[in-house]
């Protein structure tokens, strides 16, 4: 079953001749497989890219390396700087990436597991966007749960 508002995105993309990218690390790919899960997605899916490691991220998106030593690979200002490469990189109207921690492992007091960051590059603009979901939830619902909260964000910052 496909969600409502990801369905809204895609007929806007549809309607408007435009196209999606995504980037994604702690989701894994999930919220790329939720687009191509709409009959038609061929039509505005353009790439999505896994960028699970920092070197992914520097690699493919062009993330610096002062911004992953500074403020980390799950942070507002990376989350900025992968969806602004996904952008540079795809030309994709629509650019959405998420980074985070799903846990179990992996948090600290400071980043705590379920949190996560959403970047959207829409109408050359940017925005970001922190979430936090309870530690406990199971990894698989967790990263279910990251990319609802990218849909959602971008469903707003769409105005649909």
């Amino acid at each position: 079953m496909v969600d409502r508002n990801l369905k809204k995105i895609a007929k806007f993309l549809i309607d408007n001749n435009y196209t999606v990218a995504t980037a994604e690390s702690c989701t894994g790919g999930l919220l790329s497989s939720r687009f191509t899960d709409i009959s038609g997605s061929s039509g505005f899916v353009k790439q999505n890219f896994v960028t699970y490691a920092n070197e992914a991220k520097t690699q493919i998106l062009g993330v610096s390396q002062e911004i992953l030593e500074k403020y980390g690979a799950v942070s507002e200002e990376c989350a900025y700087a992968m969806v602004k490469g996904l952008h540079g990189k795809t030309g994709c109207d629509l650019g959405i990436c998420t980074t985070g921690i799903a846990g179990p492992t992996g948090g600290t007091k400071e980043k705590p597991v379920g949190l996560v960051y959403v970047s959207v590059y829409f109408q050359n603009s940017i925005r970001v966007k922190k979430f936090n979901f309870p530690k406990y939830i199971p990894r698989k619902l967790m990263k279910f749960l990251f990319t609802q909260a990218a849909i959602e964000f971008t469903r707003k910052i769409m105005s649909l």
